[in-house]
């Protein structure tokens, strides 16, 4: 996924924030979300749980590398470092990635029902704390903010797309099942994108460079839809709930 961001920023010639925003969202890893839209999309849940778990892991530390990659690639954007620390984005990965992790895996270990009954509950909080996150950074860019939108959306939107598709390529040269070829092109295309703008903001110090990860938390929801519907009917099930007799 990050040298997808590197082709497709190269391709449209985006700016240097935009290119190197576009390659630290294609680093990070699915989160709960992609989960959730597994089991709706009647995808094989076990193996999206492990997936996140140990892309999550991987996380911690290839998204310091990438992002530093990225930075050393466009160093003409002057208002950013063009280093990431290592240390502090090690921490900030080991907060917000592997402790709710492994929370999570305790929970579903010794209480499933409850951990089942949580999922939906803690990725609508997910939702919530993006849509906080883009709201700020739109307050924050004000004017910029939609000619920004404008630069990341294709960008975005070829991102998720090619992560979607080459999920489901693999899996179908692995000649998986076609619940498991959902689950992979699910866990390639849903990001945790709340992650990307945390790195951007939080490390990197830059509104401009979570402009993408903003704008594909938010298109990544039209393709998940869209995954659901289409995984509900391959696996024979209504979209819409039957009337009442």
């Amino acid at each position: 996924m990050p040298a997808l961001g590197f082709a497709i920023a190269a391709l449209l010639q985006l700016p240097p924030a935009m290119a190197v925003g576009l390659v630290v969202v294609a680093a990070c890893p699915g989160g709960t979300s992609s989960n959730l839209v597994t089991f709706l999309a009647r995808g094989n849940v076990a193996l999206s749980i492990v997936l996140t778990v140990v892309a999550s892991v991987v996380t911690i530390v290839s998204l310091p590398l990438w992002t530093n990659l990225a930075l050393s690639w466009q160093p003409a954007n002057a208002d950013v470092s063009v280093s990431v620390p290592l240390g502090r984005t090690i921490g900030l990965l080991l907060g917000i990635v592997l402790v709710p992790v492994v929370l999570g895996m305790a929970v579903r270990r010794r209480a499933p029902q409850r951990a089942a009954r949580l999922e939906r509950s803690v990725s609508a909080f997910g939702a919530l704390v993006l849509v906080v996150l883009i709201v700020g950074i739109a307050i924050s860019l004000r004017d910029e903010f939609f000619d920004l939108l404008a630069q990341a959306g294709p960008a975005a939107l070829l991102l998720n797309l090619a992560g979607l598709g080459v999920g489901w390529a693999v899996a179908r040269t692995a000649a998986l099942t076609t619940a498991d070829r959902l689950t992979m092109a699910v866990e390639l295309g849903i990001k945790n994108s709340t992650l990307g703008i945390l790195i951007a903001v939080t490390v990197i110090g830059s509104e401009q460079m979570a402009v993408p990860s903003a704008v594909y938390g938010l298109l990544m929801y039209l393709s998940a839809a869209a995954l659901v519907v289409g995984g509900r009917r391959a696996a024979g099930m209504r979209v819409d709930p039957a009337p009442a007799p």
